[in-house]
């Protein structure tokens, strides 16, 4: 993995490796929240300057959440079913990656909504977190559901299986899980890790996200959240997937939901299952059954 980073990723990995052992050795508290600042910062903020067509067809909405001004964008079908269908996107993208999936929505009868999140797009602030993009949700179902489909991606669909606990009526939505960041303690053993952290920034680090949480770690896993929810799920995943573990699914495949069916591709990695095409139509498929 590190030998296929650019090498100004490299550069950047080794600045915060040293950077978090310097600081680790005065103080782990203060090394874990410069860390849990990395951990929750994009490397890709803003999107070119090229828009994607289909968003110069959008409407424009905005709102405030936590001091920060949320973006997103709104399409109307020509022959609307009255169903709405919500796509969030994962950590370091945006809406504008996800423009294949308005017309066919559109086509079937759903409203649409993309939004970029906190410190994502076109919206501002400079952190996310799993907790930060729950709520957005939660914020978005309020002033604009209610939703009866929602389609994640990666830390996206970390968010939607959380805030779908939280949601009223939940068992009249359908939730499309792709490539979730299925378990929040891997990711956090991986991070740390990668930058040579030491056990007792990594233990401040676990106790800030678990403040912000006001949970524990384990808390934020997909496994537990889809158990929680009668929501119908489409969870798809590839099984070569470096990024969100293909064997971080275990948990839920061993143990089957009713509620839960998994599609199961190989070769389209973490990004590329989203812009699959038979992806798409299985997703399709599944809000319209």
């Amino acid at each position: 993995m590190y030998m296929e980073m650019k090498l100004a990723q490299r550069v950047v990995i080794g600045y915060y490796k040293t950077k978090f052992k310097t600081i680790g050795l005065l103080s782990p508290r203060k090394a874990a929240e410069s860390a849990f600042r990395f951990f929750c910062t994009p490397y890709v903020k803003k999107p070119g300057n090229k828009v994607p067509p289909i968003f110069h067809k959008a409407s424009r909405l905005s709102f405030e959440l936590e001091g920060i001004t949320v973006r997103g964008f709104h399409w109307k079908p020509a022959q609307g079913t009255g169903r709405k269908v919500l796509v969030a996107h994962g950590f370091s993208s945006y809406g504008y990656k996800f423009e294949q999936y308005v017309q066919p929505l559109l086509k079937e009868g759903f409203e649409v909504f993309i939004f970029d999140a906190p410190a994502h797009g076109t919206s501002d602030g400079k952190m996310i977190n799993a907790i930060l993009y729950k709520n957005m949700l939660l914020r978005v179902e309020v002033l604009y559901g209610p939703f009866y489909g929602f389609i994640g991606h990666s830390l996206g669909a970390l968010a939607i299986s959380l805030a779908m606990e939280e949601m009223p009526d939940n068992h009249n939505k359908k939730m499309i899980l792709i490539a979730p960041a299925t378990e929040t303690s891997r990711a956090l053993r991986q991070y740390c890790r990668l930058l040579n952290i030491k056990k007792e920034t990594q233990a401040a680090l676990e106790t800030i996200i678990e403040s912000i949480a006001n949970r524990s770690i384990s808390h934020l896993s997909v496994n537990r959240a889809v158990r929680q929810v009668p929501t119908p799920i489409l969870w798809v995943h590839d099984q070569h997937d470096r990024i969100c573990p293909f064997k971080d699914t275990l948990p839920s495949r061993e143990h089957p939901l009713p509620n839960l069916h998994f599609l199961v591709t190989e070769g389209l990695g973490h990004n590329k299952i989203y812009r699959d095409q038979r992806v798409m139509k299985e997703i399709t498929s599944f809000l319209l059954g």
